[in-house]
C-alpha cells in the first residue's frame, strides 16, 4: 500500500475534497487556464478563486506560472497518480470480495432448496436476548 505517502496524500484529498477544486482541475486537463479563466465557470471573485488554487498548488496537483500581470495554471498529474494507486487496493478489495458473493450467491442458486443452510438452533441465542431480564 502506499503509506509512505502519507502526508502528501492528506493534502491531495483535501484538496480532491472540494467540487469546485475537482472541476478546475478538469478544466486543466484540457490545458493551461488562467485565475480569472478558472473562477469564470463558478461565478467567483478572483480572490476566491486564488484561495482554491492555492489549496490546489499545496498539494502538487497544479503548478502556476506569472506572465507579466497574468497568473497561469497547469495541471500536475502526478498527485493524482499516487492517489489512485492508493484507491486501487480498495478497487481491487471490492472486486475480490464482490467476485466471492457472485460464486456464493450462483452456488446457491444450484443447490437445491432441501439443501440450504439451516437455522442455527435456539441454543446459540444468548440468555440476555430472552426478554426475562434475569440474566442481567
Amino acid at each position: 500500500m502506499v503509506e509512505l505517502y502519507a502526508p502528501r496524500i492528506d493534502t491531495v484529498f483535501h484538496a480532491l475534497s472540494d467540487a469546485t477544486r475537482r472541476r478546475m482541475l478538469q478544466e486543466l486537463a484540457s490545458g493551461e487556464r488562467s485565475v480569472g479563466q478558472l473562477a469564470e465557470p463558478h461565478r467567483m471573485s478572483l480572490a476566491a478563486a486564488s484561495k482554491h488554487i492555492k489549496v490546489l498548488e499545496g498539494a502538487g496537483l497544479i503548478r502556476r506560472e506569472i506572465r507579466g500581470r497574468t497568473h497561469v495554471c497547469r495541471l500536475e498529474p502526478g498527485p493524482l497518480a499516487t492517489a489512485h494507486e492508493w484507491l486501487s487496493f480498495y478497487e481491487h478489495f471490492w472486486t475480490n470480495r464482490l467476485d466471492t458473493l457472485d460464486r456464493l450467491l450462483q452456488e446457491d442458486d444450484r443447490s437445491p432448496a432441501g439443501e440450504r443452510p439451516k437455522e442455527p438452533p435456539a441454543s446459540d441465542t444468548p440468555a440476555t436476548e430472552t426478554g426475562t431480564g434475569e440474566d442481567r
